[in-house]
């Protein structure tokens, strides 16, 4: 689980898919004026260089950020993610890719709070160095997976929760089951975001099943599939995002997004997405 480095997928097309919805949470959540607690499970390093050696190895932005960085003709919410990645390169060209805590720190206002965890070390003291001093923020080297036990409920009660783990450890598929039914046992009306990847996985396929079981109060799942697997199955065909008591509005912001990205992100002529929700 330690050997995982995100820094290698900084900005690709799942990134793009992930930021975009995350964008669009906080954007609601803003919209009422008592403060929330916002918690990241996974954070890495907060920030991610586009020129060193680890995102130069694929390239992998090159299809993700790079395809949206020069274009005019970006929907509403694609538009205001590339801005939050604009604002963090304030050079005017994409050298650095801001990882969800720095997406986090752009939106959220000051009566807000935020939680981030992470287990490597490296990035652990990247992210501890960026954010750690930030007033309402708290970064802690340790399993996000357990550490969400102790941040919910928030005292708030209104909060947000991002699950995006790499799913390369053992097991990761079954504690993000595990963490959420007990997360809604503490908080049920949290809004819970969950990445996964897809991947020729039984348990990636099945993922989305489960989670749905576990959202009596409504959810929401996009996936943005953009490339074949390589001829052994291979290789990261797309992502999808399950929200757990999404917002209201989050279904119609999608439906203007979804066929762009596919247009604009996808590599066969098979590309395709799916979004489906049930409401409360």
């Amino acid at each position: 689980m330690l050997a995982y480095r995100h820094a290698f997928h900084a900005g690709n097309h799942a990134d793009v898919l992930k930021h975009t919805v995350l964008t669009l949470v906080l954007r609601y959540m803003n919209q009422k004026a008592k403060p929330y607690r916002l918690v990241d499970t996974h954070a890495g390093a907060g920030g991610y260089s586009l020129e060193g050696r680890y995102a130069l190895k694929k390239g992998e932005f090159e299809q993700g950020i790079g395809r949206l960085w020069d274009r005019d003709d970006l929907p509403e919410a694609v538009a205001d993610y590339v801005a939050r990645v604009r604002e963090f390169n304030p050079q005017g060209t994409p050298e650095q890719y801001p990882g969800s805590p720095a997406f986090a720190q752009m939106l959220l206002r000051a009566q807000d709070q935020l939680r981030l965890f992470e287990l490597h070390p490296t990035d652990y003291r990247i992210l501890e160095s960026y954010l750690g001093k930030v007033k309402g923020a708290e970064v802690k080297n340790a399993d996000g997976f357990e550490g969400l036990k102790g941040q919910l409920p928030p005292s708030t009660r209104r909060g947000v929760v991002l699950i995006d783990p790499s799913y390369e450890g053992h097991g990761d598929y079954a504690r993000v089951i595990a963490t959420l039914r007990e997360a809604l046992a503490r908080f049920a009306e949290g809004v819970y975001v969950v990445w996964y990847p897809q991947v020729q996985k039984v348990e990636a396929a099945e993922l989305p099943r489960r989670l749905q079981a576990l959202a009596p109060k409504g959810w929401l799942h996009a996936r943005l599939t953009v490339q074949e697997p390589d001829s052994q199955g291979f290789g990261l065909a797309g992502s999808g995002v399950f929200i757990l008591n999404p917002p209201y509005t989050l279904h119609d912001e999608l439906l203007a997004v979804m066929p762009y990205l596919v247009d604009v992100l996808g590599q066969f002529d098979g590309a395709n997405y799916l979004l489906e929700h049930r409401a409360d």
